[in-house]
């Protein structure tokens, strides 16, 4: 097989084309020619003797035209050829065949109907080809629930297969923490929680490649989905767009659940791209300017409460400069500023409403060289995203908790404003270096060997300031509950939210004995009610509160937490990462075996080291067999590791030095405990325990794919997966003090079965800190899935795909290095009873299709569907702002006394089953030359069924749903109206 390189951009694809002839014997010294008006590189190669060459190097698009030239045989051309990013499909031309004889080219946009039986990745291609024909929402992350097995997300970070879709803080579903997003070359991901950090225009994606399996080694991340969006970089010829669309209540359906109102929003963009230098230097720039005006209802009453308004501010420039055929330099710039002035949620009240400013700047510069079978390029890039909140009622907060009051309102339950005003920053660098070299041997097939190597500096700034005169955020307890005790309060029983557990109780009694002798002598007076001159756990129990001197709203006084000190301050993480990669291919079998290696550095807010976490190696093994050697069929199988670096939330956690500073504080008769102060250096909030590892997936996959006559391609895929080595933050007076006795609630003495020493966490003693991050014993994740897909290429007018995939998810902790209470309480322990169980957030059956009818006199209909059988969710009850499973009252386990969870509860409840369905209507009007207009109508919810999406996990209800009531529901039906104009 010949070989001929180009120029290599960011992300670059390849074709490996066999030439043959009308008895479909190898055609030798055949000249292939491959060109497109959307790259600025032609590529010329001659044919080998067994009739094949590869052509690499190629920037994605989908408007390729090769041409083959042979003596004594007819010239052969194939149009709308389509490369894709990172692969290289095999592909046959026969010269004697009829005009249009590239049947093996099969084009749908950039959605190519073949089988790469080369590559044992699992994924979609997406451009703007495929989504403009559907009815979609107009951003990437839109795009991505076109993929098979990927969850529903109204925030745009959808979990897929083992990826996290659940957290215990407010419950959330529908959001995951394991994905990478990469734009047009810059990793956008933020840093401290995981979710895009970044929004571009639609209209500019070149090619979208969302990888879901079997990842190499080139890639971060792999736990859960990679978006890798490639933009589009100009021309030889002047073009550009400009569109509008508009959407307003005129064009809703009534809504049938209280959860919106009226509302307006258009999306207006320009495009523009072309020649500075013909054949040298291109431009491509767009800017898009979203507005929304939304006005909500409360949930409860549907009474009006605020009208929101969003505003996105979207612009793109890029240039492109062919110095050499062989050298190439692309630099980029892209910002998304947006301010939102509250939260559409039906459920947040408006003295608990926020604003939001958030974007950033990114830059991007890259360069490439192509030195005969070797391939180098180079980048740097910086990625600036602000996700800052402001309060919008400034007074102080106070939430209220009810016994024996289910009833209990959403107004009564949330006082006082949201509590905080936050700005912050997530910020990336990076530099990186990659090669690729193809290396073809005399009898033992080729090699495509990539290696890479990075360094990234993620960068986190905070500014938090608590609102209030007092500077303090109040949990209270309602006013006709007065004289509760402190027993009482830790039990069962209470709807709204509670910020101390049985495990404070010993932390109150430290805090007491470490005070002023006055001090001292006074709870002594309060609570020694024996007159032994100690104070007991049982004599902190029976302490009633029944003190509502200061308390905001006139309830009693129980917590708060303090803001003694308010300063801004930074943290960061500095990673390298190496990759090293070889895919070997002989016949009709292919081997890629790869490594990815990465190190990472904390840094507390004063610059010192707070973790090193040295390399850890990420081996991926895949083996792809095409069992008739056509290029169409393949049998594949994956084995491979992912790593999930400690994101900068935790580097925060336990670097936060110089910044504010919290004291916690119980209400003890006429005065305020402090119990434990958050923040500073006397007493670090938190530090990484010595022994903290990596955490990592583990994932095997079997697969089979198959094109099924000129049109359709067939692939079947199980996925096993294991999650394992989980962060969580640790107590250790809970966990590993060797005077901990049995009668202790919610402590582990050294007989316990959950007892860790200190050597466990690698110390040889109590640390200096009020928390640990450690390695979460006996947390693990276990997951299975099969998915199966079937694509319509574009021909007959008509294209589509639809796809089944099946998900078992197991496990007995959501935390995903977001410090949760997992750690800090006994009962919620991974080893505890009842811990594993169903994965919240799993999703068990998923059904996905789309269509497009293309009709000959300009119009198009398309239409979307989506059906899933429900979420499962955690029976749960409300502690601190987190959905805890039920307990039990206190009983011994395992020489420990606490509150377990309860038997059957965790992803017990499965959510409601729901669909959607989606029609696009589309008509182009062609002008002269290239110009056109289009006119597009969009119906969402086409039968208008508003079906629920999601239940009330908690038990005792929030104030507005009860338990198992659908608490969010599929939108009315609503049409969106858009023109646009291009040349």
């Amino acid at each position: 097989m010949c070989f001929v390189g180009a120029a290599l951009a960011a992300e670059t694809g390849g074709l490996r084309i066999s030439v043959t002839n009308p008895q479909g014997k190898p055609v030798a010294g055949a000249t292939v020619k491959v060109s497109s008006p959307s790259s600025l590189v032609t590529k010329t190669a001659v044919t080998e003797a067994d009739g094949s060459v590869r052509i690499a190097g190629l920037d994605p698009a989908t408007d390729y035209k090769v041409e083959v030239v042979a003596p004594g045989l007819p010239t052969y051309t194939a149009t709308d050829v389509a490369v894709v990013s990172n692969q290289n499909p095999s592909l046959t031309y026969s010269l004697g065949a009829a005009a249009n004889g590239a049947q093996q080219v099969v084009v749908t946009g950039s959605r190519l109907v073949r089988v790469d039986t080369t590559s044992a990745t699992v994924g979609t291609v997406l451009n703007l080809g495929v989504v403009e024909s559907l009815p979609t929402g107009r951003n990437y992350q839109s795009y991505l629930q076109l993929v098979p097995g990927v969850k529903p997300s109204s925030g745009g970070n959808p979990s897929s297969k083992s990826g996290v879709n659940y957290s215990d803080i407010g419950g959330a579903t529908g959001t995951s923490s394991d994905n990478v997003y990469i734009l047009d070359g810059v990793d956008v991901t933020d840093p401290s929680t995981g979710t895009f950090g970044s929004n571009i225009n639609s209209e500019i994606i070149q090619e979208q490649q969302i990888l879901t399996g079997g990842i190499p080694a080139e890639y971060a991340g792999g736990s859960g989905l990679v978006s890798k969006v490639i933009t589009k970089s100009g021309s030889n010829e002047f073009h550009g767009s400009v569109n509008y669309y508009f959407q307003n209540d005129n064009l809703v359906a009534d809504n049938k659940h209280n959860t919106a109102s009226g509302f307006s929003t258009y999306d207006a963009a320009v495009t523009l791209g072309g020649p500075i230098i013909k054949d040298k230097l291109w431009f491509f720039g767009s800017y898009q300017k979203k507005a929304r005006e939304t006005d909500v209802v409360n949930a409860g009453t549907g009474a009006f409460m605020r009208q929101v308004n969003r505003d996105d501010k979207l612009g793109f420039m890029k240039l492109t400069w062919q110095a050499t055929e062989n050298d190439r330099l692309v630099a980029s710039f892209f910002n998304d500023p947006t301010t939102t002035t509250g939260t559409t949620l039906a459920t947040t009240l408006n003295n608990r409403d926020q604003s939001r400013k958030q974007g950033g700047d990114n830059y991007n510069i890259q360069y490439s060289r192509d030195m005969d079978n070797l391939r180098v390029s180079a980048y740097a890039f910086r990625h600036i995203g602000e996700l800052s909140d402001f309060a919008a009622d400034q007074s102080t907060r106070n939430n209220v908790a009810f016994r024996n009051n289910p009833g209990a309102t959403l107004e009564q339950r949330n006082l006082g404003g949201f509590g905080v005003d936050t700005i912050s920053e997530r910020n990336r660098d990076e530099v990186g270096i990659n090669a690729e070299y193809f290396w073809e041997t005399a009898n033992a097939g080729t090699h495509t060997i990539k290696s890479g190597f990075l360094v990234s500096k993620n960068e986190y700034y905070e500014d938090a300031q608590y609102t209030g005169t007092e500077r303090a955020q109040y949990t209270s307890i309602a006013a006709a509950n007065n004289g509760v005790t402190f027993a009482e309060f830790l039990g069962s029983g209470w709807t709204g939210s509670r910020a101390m557990a049985a495990a404070d109780v010993p932390r109150v009694i430290t805090a007491i004995n470490g005070s002023s002798a006055a001090e001292r002598a006074y709870y002594l007076g309060l609570l020694d009610t024996n007159r032994d001159g100690v104070i007991s756990d049982p004599e902190v129990r029976a302490v009633r509160f029944n003190s509502t001197t200061g308390n905001p709203g006139g309830q009693v006084n129980q917590y708060r937490v303090v803001e003694t000190q308010a300063a801004p301050y930074s943290v960061e993480a500095t990673g390298k990462a190496f990759f090293l990669q070889d895919t070997w291919t002989k016949d009709k079998l292919t081997i890629g075996a790869g490594v990815r290696a990465e190190e990472w550095v904390h840094k507390d807010s004063k610059g010192n080291q707070s973790a090193k976490f040295e390399w850890k190696f990420a081996p991926r093994l895949n083996v792809v067999y095409d069992p008739t050697g056509e290029g169409r069929t393949k049998i594949w199988g994956f084995l491979g590791r992912y790593y999930d670096p400690i994101r900068t939330n935790m580097s925060d956690f336990a670097g936060n030095l110089t910044g504010p500073i919290q004291e916690e504080q119980v209400r003890l008769g006429d005065r305020w405990l402090t119990f434990r102060t958050r923040g500073g250096e006397k007493t670090p909030d938190a530090i990484f325990a010595p022994s903290t590892k990596t955490p990592f997936t583990d994932e095997f996959m079997l697969g089979y794919a198959t094109n099924l006559g000129r049109d359709y391609t067939a692939s079947i895929a199980y996925t096993k997966r294991r999650t394992r080595d989980i962060l969580e933050d640790y107590d250790l007076h809970l966990y590993s003090d060797p005077t901990n006795t049995p009668s202790m609630e919610g402590y582990a003495a050294p007989t316990s079965f959950l007892y860790l020493p200190y050597s466990y966490f690698g110390f040889p003693s109590q640390p200096n800190a009020n928390y640990v991050l450690g390695t979460l014993a006996g947390g693990k994740r276990d997951y299975q899935g099969v998915e199966i897909s079937l694509t319509k290429a574009k021909r007959d007018n008509w294209m589509g795909s639809a796809s089944y995939t099946w998900n078992q998810a197991k496990g007995n902790s959501n935390s995903d290095s977001n410090a949760d209470f997992q750690g800090d309480w006994l009962a919620l322990d991974p080893r505890a009873p009842n811990a594993y169980g169903p994965q919240p957030g799993d999703i068990k059956h998923q059904l996905k299709g789309y269509a497009t009818y293309y009709f000959n006199n300009g119009l198009e209909l398309s239409a979307v569907a989506n059906w899933n059988s429900g979420m499962r969710y955690t029976r749960a009850q409300l502690i601190s702002g987190r959905y805890l499973p039920e307990m039990d009252d206190a009983y011994v386990v395992g020489n420990t006394l606490d509150t377990w969870i309860k038997p059957g509860v965790i992803g017990a409840e499965v959510g409601p089953s729901h669909y959607t369905f989606d029609m696009r209507l589309k008509y182009t009007y062609k002008l002269a030359g290239s110009q056109k207009v289009e006119f597009f109508l969009d119906v969402f919810n086409v039968l208008d069924k508003q079906s629920g999406t999601s239940a009330m996990a908690l038990t005792a209800g929030n104030g507005v749903y009860k338990f198992g009531e659908s608490n969010a529901f599929v939108e009315p039906r609503r049409l969106y109206v858009g023109a646009r104009y291009s040349f």
